[in-house]
């Protein structure tokens, strides 16, 4: 049986109908679909801004679930993390996996079919293959200077 999703305080179709500076705290925490993307390890090339993705995870993330075991006090443990709001995402987006939810809005893009907000079921982000469930390395198995050789092509 699927979990649907918690739908109370959220607005009707609220994605697509109100600027993400106008949401309110819990209309904009539900547009995270859970994929765990943002969680992986990043490297930039200093010359291009470009972005590789590694599958090499926070340390915080929770391989099978998706999600920060310590979301909530997260700033604690990893200080670098960055917390998204309405008023930064337009320095941060560029880095941001592209098909996160925050991006697409931010860009103007409607939400996939397999988000949790428009099918109803947190899961279908997993069952579209579409999260980083299942394989990830933790970042304290792989010292920093061996990132690239986990570098993700296609993410």
């Amino acid at each position: 049986m699927k979990d649907p999703i918690d739908r109370s305080g959220l607005r009707d179709l609220y994605w697509e109908r109100v600027p993400l500076k106008n949401m309110t705290k819990r209309e904009w925490e539900a547009l995270c679909d859970g994929c765990g993307k943002c969680c992986l390890n990043k490297l930039e090339d200093p010359d291009t801004q470009e972005i590789a993705f590694t599958r090499v995870a926070c340390r915080l993330l929770d391989g099978e679930t998706c999600r920060c075991a310590q979301y909530d006090i997260r700033l604690q443990f990893v200080p670098e993390c960055v917390v998204l709001t309405p008023q930064n995402i337009s320095d941060i987006a560029y880095w941001m996996p592209s098909t996160c939810a925050y991006r697409l809005l931010y860009e103007g893009k409607p939400l996939y079919d397999w988000h949790p907000l428009v099918s109803g079921d947190p899961n279908t982000i997993h069952e579209a293959g579409m999260s980083v469930k299942g394989w990830t390395v933790p970042e304290f198995e792989v010292p920093e200077d061996e990132w690239e050789e986990h570098i993700i092509e296609d993410l």
